[in-house]
């Protein structure tokens, strides 16, 4: 099983978004943009001061953190004046190289949704889910948090076979899944990547009206696609590679206005009155991976074994909360990824530690105080929540 823990701010007062202290003297507390730009002009003319001792000097690390954060942060219009930098006008760095925190300059931000954000790094938990043996983690990986997950999966699997580890199939939250990693871990190490694969994101299947990309049928050895109406692509373009490193390479096939114009039905393929339809998918290889994923994940048996794969969360709970893993104790990632390691091993201890001497089979995981209220009490509970919509 494989997780994700928002693990690793630094262990420090005072992280936050740089350069916004108290007001300065003199200046009304109540009004923030006063007291940002004052920061800012304060920092302007301390670097301004430390650079005037000639072209011989060289900052320090932190004068050298201070001019990237107010590099990052303010402007200058032409009339001189000092502005700040706002994502309206699209001046912000990415958050891949942004400096979040002065005392680390390595940490990054990151936000899932509107409630899950964090600075810092980011570790990626595997645990074995075998049911006649303790949960044992077998690997921690550790990235910055502007990382995609999925970028993570191809270097567990290459450190997991680096130390014989890998496993026959490997369960993994939405965020790990694609079609280039489910086709290079079978492909490499013969491991099958289960989880859910990312939807189609084309807006007939999101309303669920019109024609989706399923309703067209592709037909690879001639290049061209049919539409639901009969009408055959006019162009075959592609496959195309993407700016994602955990995307498929795109082919798009192409049909013309003079087919769609006088559709009756283009409505369902476009809202757009003067554009025709275009439709894009991965290489055949890529194309027949994704269907046969998509259909067996709808099957019982799929359901039932990935349930499995939420116990994985309760480790990453035990890591956050039980360890306190999301505060780092040290600074810069070779370091965070070292604290991660230990705290994984004594999770190993503790659970080595509490298995019974007998012979009998150990528990994979102690019940929750939740679950030994419904066996006090003789209530039938299921192995997991998400089998109760299966």
């Amino acid at each position: 099983m494989d997780g994700r823990a928002s693990a690793g701010r630094p262990g420090r007062r005072g992280l936050g978004a740089p350069l916004r202290p108290s007001g300065p003297s003199g200046q009304n507390p109540t009004r923030p943009k006063t007291r940002i730009l004052a920061a800012g002009d304060d920092a302007c003319r301390l670097l301004e001061r430390l650079y005037r001792h000639g072209p011989g000097y060289r900052p320090g690390p932190q004068a050298e953190a201070l001019r990237q954060i107010v590099v990052q942060n303010y402007y200058r219009d032409a009339a001189g004046r000092l502005r700040r930098r706002t994502a309206d006008d699209g001046s912000l760095p990415p958050s891949s190289s942004a400096i979040v925190s002065p005392y680390d300059t390595t940490a990054r931000y990151v936000r899932h949704g509107h409630i899950i954000r964090w600075k810092g790094f980011a570790a990626h938990v595997t645990e074995t889910c075998a049911s006649d043996s303790a949960n044992m983690i077998t690997g921690v990986a550790t990235t910055s948090a502007a990382t995609n997950d999925g970028q993570a999966l191809p270097g567990i699997h290459t450190r997991l076979a680096r130390r014989g580890l890998l496993p026959a199939e490997h369960l993994v939250d939405g965020g790990y899944t694609s079609l280039v990693h489910l086709e290079r871990a079978e492909r490499e190490h013969q491991v099958t990547v289960s989880g859910p694969l990312p939807g189609n994101p084309t807006r007939q299947h999101r309303q669920h009206e019109g024609f989706g990309r399923d309703d067209f049928h592709i037909d690879f050895d001639r290049r061209q696609v049919t539409c639901p109406r009969g009408q055959i692509s006019q162009g075959w373009h592609g496959p195309y590679p993407t700016s994602s490193p955990t995307a498929a390479p795109l082919i798009v096939a192409r049909f013309t206005k003079g087919q769609c114009r006088p559709c009756p039905a283009r409505t369902h393929c476009t809202t757009t009155a003067d554009s025709a339809r275009t439709i894009g998918f991965p290489p055949r290889e890529l194309r027949d991976l994704q269907i046969r994923v998509r259909a067996k994940q709808q099957t019982p048996e799929w359901k039932a074994r990935y349930a499995v794969r939420s116990g994985v969360e309760g480790t990453i709970n035990e890591l956050a909360h039980g360890h306190g893993m999301r505060r780092c104790r040290y600074r810069g990632q070779p370091k965070a990824h070292l604290q991660h390691v230990l705290t994984a091993i004594a999770i190993n201890i503790e659970r080595l530690s509490s298995q019974p001497v007998t012979e009998e089979a150990p528990s994979p995981r102690p019940p929750t105080a939740f679950q030994t209220f419904l066996d006090q009490h003789g209530i039938p509970r299921t192995k997991s929540w998400r089998t109760l919509g299966s």
